[in-house]
């Protein structure tokens, strides 16, 4: 009887998912879904948190819109912004953040009992929002707020919900979300980041990187084709690879012979070597336009604002320093003005004439350090005297 000949079987390699990733809004009937899944929030926050470059840049301009921290022409009004002990200066952090990365940011404000006053102010993370329906008038009447929409679908009854805030309605709502959020065409209630049309090229990046990782855990790209001859059936098979993947693979077992011990001559496996140069060399051409992207995306104009050495510069002083006055005036101060803005608008009620600002410093070719205060508005010496003779009290 003539031996069965073993059939060939193929598996199915799953394809990378191109799908162009969009903040969709979809009405579910009780809000506004952000993203087809409703996460698209949290996508970005991923990948803050997995592409290394992307992180960087996020992190670096915050840090500049931040700068030396807020000043006040009465500094005791940045002192309390809530009963739980933070200041202007910590909401001020966490609120240059959610801007830069998803675009927006939200704040609780909870009136005083008498309503004459803004009592306290609580940062609330920008991607735990969704907005309810506009209204006739085409106004988001309110929110909802959940720190995990991926676990619900539909908002339920111990879900916190906020008014929007208005300033005419602090008699009938104690509580409201104040939320400030940038222009994006075609968006009618999330906005766009300022680095949207990178997304697919930063997911790459997270890609890349893994790539790196998986080629050192599991034995390179691989480096080896074994092809035996023994027409084993599927549990022999699979018993070599996970031999072979137990005794050979990870960074632990370089270096390492690979033994085997066969019946006969015709048996014997087949080794080819596979030199992954090639690969090596695709993957450092495209990690570098993923690099060149990332950066222009996010408007930094050169890598050494981000300690990034560009083959064949030098780095020197002058291009370093030319190259951060124009991220200070192109990228930060924007973010710097409509944050202050907003806050500003917000403290005004309890502070009328208040005028925030930013503590920079600026380096120079010749050594010498520019001190300067970023304002939303310009506002003269006289105006600042007037101000300042107002009796007003702090929050307390």
């Amino acid at each position: 009887m003539a031996k069965e000949k073993k059939k060939l079987t193929f598996k199915q390699v799953q394809r990378f998912n191109n799908n162009i990733v969009r903040n969709v809004e979809k009405n579910s009937g009780k809000y506004i879904k952000s993203g087809d899944d409703n996460q698209f929030p949290q996508y970005l926050i991923d990948l803050y948190n997995r592409s290394s470059l992307n992180g960087a840049c996020i992190n670096s301009i915050v840090q500049g819109i931040i700068g030396g921290g807020l000043t006040a022409n009465e500094e005791v009004f940045l002192d309390r912004a809530n009963s739980q002990g933070e200041t202007w200066n910590d909401i001020f952090a966490k609120v240059s953040l959610d801007y830069k990365l998803q675009g927006a940011f939200a704040l609780e404000v909870i009136y005083s009992n008498d309503k004459s006053r803004i009592a306290d102010v609580y940062h609330i993370d920008y991607s735990f929002i969704r907005a309810k329906e506009k209204d006739a008038k085409g106004r988001i009447p309110g929110y909802y707020i959940n720190d995990n929409w991926g676990k619900y679908y539909e908002p339920k009854k111990e879900f916190m919900y906020l008014p929007s805030f208005d300033w005419s309605k602090r008699f009938e709502e104690n509580s409201q979300l104040f939320v400030t959020r940038g222009y994006s065409p075609g968006q009618l209630y999330y906005p766009l980041c300022d680095y949207v049309g990178a997304l697919k090229i930063i997911e790459l990046d997270t890609l890349v990187d893994n790539f790196h990782t998986s080629n050192l855990q599991n034995g390179c790209v691989p480096s080896l084709a074994i092809t035996t001859f023994m027409n084993s059936n599927d549990t022999d098979v699979k018993h070599v690879e996970e031999m072979l993947r137990a005794n050979y693979t990870g960074t632990s077992n370089a270096g390492s012979l690979i033994y085997m011990d066969v019946a006969s001559r015709e048996e014997m496996p087949e080794i080819t070597p596979i030199d992954p140069a090639a690969t090596d060399v695709y993957y450092t051409t495209i990690n570098d336009l993923v690099t060149q992207k990332i950066l222009t995306a996010h408007r930094i104009t050169s890598p050494l604002l981000l300690g990034i050495q560009q083959p064949g510069s030098l780095g020197n002083r002058s291009e370093m320093i030319d190259a951060r006055i124009l991220f200070q005036h192109n990228v930060i101060e924007p973010f710097q003005q409509e944050i202050l803005k907003q806050l500003e608008g917000l403290l005004s009620f309890n502070y009328p004439g208040i005028v925030l600002g930013v503590e920079t410093k600026t380096l120079f070719d010749d050594g010498e350090i520019e001190e300067e205060v970023i304002t939303s508005v310009e506002v003269t010496d006289e105006e600042n005297e007037e101000v300042q003779k107002q009796d007003i009290a702090p929050i307390e």
